[in-house]
């Protein structure tokens, strides 16, 4: 996990709420953009189709931008969206995305998860993840642990799921997540918007949500570059 500093410099007050908004995007293993180090980092991973993503005031792009009529919250202090396509039929991508007991083996940020229920993955699945928060000028060092339960799920389209992340010292109420799967002529393109429900977030503005909205930039962007890396790759 890597947290990408921001040109822009929030103020004091709104340092735990950049640390919580930042990390709730788990796999910032990476960012859009960076040094020379960190491109040469990129350069020796597995090849990955460009995504196109942005930080807005309401979900993301996508025709379908639901799942069973649900979606993020279009009121929510910050909101974030992401797409990709993938070289890959959109049962083997639907598959690996949601074996979700698997994500710490393709997910750099993912220290543990488990399922709190058990059978099929299904609209009433829920499970209980950790992603580390590493010490930076914001704040200390943090471990977040999300528990998230599945709101929807329709197999190989769309899920949506939804629950609080905790840590010692911050809490975001409710994160909405929603993935939208669709086959192509030449694979599967995937769709992903989040949105966070927080009173801290929705402290925000000016150039304090803008820094936040720069460092979540590579959130969902590195979690669909390993979704695509892991279903592009030899099945396991």
């Amino acid at each position: 996990m890597r947290v990408c500093d921001s040109p822009r410099r929030p103020t004091a007050k709104a340092a735990a709420t950049i640390a919580a908004a930042v990390t709730l995007a788990i796999t910032l293993g990476g960012c859009g953009s960076g040094d020379d180090s960190e491109a040469k980092a990129q350069d020796s991973k597995p090849p990955t189709a460009s995504v196109t993503a942005s930080v807005t005031d309401s979900p993301g792009q996508a025709q379908d931008n639901q799942c069973g009529g649900k979606s993020t919250d279009p009121d929510a202090a910050l909101t974030r969206s992401s797409d990709i396509d993938i070289d890959a039929p959109v049962e083997r991508v639907w598959d690996v995305h949601t074996d979700v007991v698997k994500w710490k083996e393709w997910q750099d940020a993912v220290l543990t998860i488990e399922r709190l229920d058990s059978g099929a993955f299904s609209g009433t699945s829920r499970f209980r993840w950790t992603t580390p928060v590493p010490k930076s000028q914001f704040a200390p060092a943090d471990t977040l642990t999300i528990t998230s339960s599945v709101q929807h799920v329709e197999s190989g389209s769309c899920v949506i799921w939804e629950g609080p992340a905790k840590g010692k010292a911050i809490t975001i109420d409710k994160g909405t997540h929603l993935w939208v799967f669709t086959e192509t002529g030449k694979g599967t393109h995937v769709h992903t918007q989040e949105s966070w429900d927080a009173p801290l977030l929705d402290s925000l503005r000016g150039a304090d949500r803008d820094a936040v909205a720069d460092m979540l930039g590579g959130g969902l962007d590195v979690w669909l570059k390993e979704l695509k890396a892991k279903a592009e790759g030899p099945a396991s």
